[in-house]
């Protein structure tokens, strides 16, 4: 008779990048789904679509508006006088909305070495605070943003080429805080009212899931 042979035991990281490459590596905004409770889910959804609009319509408009520099100024021998000033607006937009789009598909730089060795809950728990903290920051953050622009203005200071007032291009920087403060808070939420470790209302840790799965199968099998 031939002896039984135990598959080999898969590797956590292994696990972790076959889950999060069809999720994580494509997004797809018109398929977002926060699964948030009550009305906060419709309101996250919103969000996210403001969020994709805003960076969509910067993107596209700095492209256009780089190529037609371009075109004027070697085809027509003369450059569009505003085109720095708009690319400097179309990058504040695209700065702010995109900290807080970043922040929903948990894709910012972490820092996990500690956290990934803390088991389960404690990485649960570990998540809804730095989440927490880290929105009430983003939240301050928008407040003093406000002031600025709040500050300029008063002051009426106008763009030379444009000539419409400066603070209409600063506007977005509070909006992007508030945004981002206001994703943070609900990750928060989400790790408080979910079984899961979540990075964002959407994205789940991976690694941390994958280590956790295979323990708990290992622990099944002793």
């Amino acid at each position: 008779m031939k002896a039984k042979t135990t598959p080999p035991e898969l590797d956590p990281d292994v696990l972790a990048a076959a889950k999060t490459t069809a999720s994580d590596d494509d997004i797809d905004d018109s398929l977002y789904d926060s699964g948030l409770p009550g009305p906060l889910g419709p309101i996250d959804a919103a969000i996210a679509r403001l969020e994709a609009i805003l960076l969509a319509i910067g993107v596209l408009l700095m492209a256009l508006n780089t190529v037609a520099n371009v075109v004027g100024r070697y085809v027509f021998g003369q450059s569009l006088y505003f085109s720095e000033e708009v690319n400097q607006a179309l990058i504040v937009l695209i700065t702010f909305a995109g900290i807080s789009y970043a922040a929903r598909h948990g894709r910012h730089i972490r820092m996990s070495a500690f956290f990934d060795a803390l088991p389960h809950k404690g990485r649960r728990f570990g998540m809804a605070i730095i989440a927490g903290l880290t929105g009430a920051l983003m939240l301050l953050l928008a407040w003093y943003a406000l002031s600025y622009v709040i500050t300029q203005a008063g002051r009426g200071r106008v763009l030379p080429a444009l000539q419409i007032p400066n603070w209409w291009i600063l506007v977005w920087a509070p909006l992007g805080f508030f945004l981002t403060g206001i994703q943070y808070l609900m990750t928060a939420l989400k790790n408080v009212t979910d079984d899961g470790v979540w990075l964002s209302t959407s994205t789940r840790d991976g690694y941390s899931d994958a280590s956790s799965d295979a323990l708990d199968e290992k622990a099944q099998d002793q």
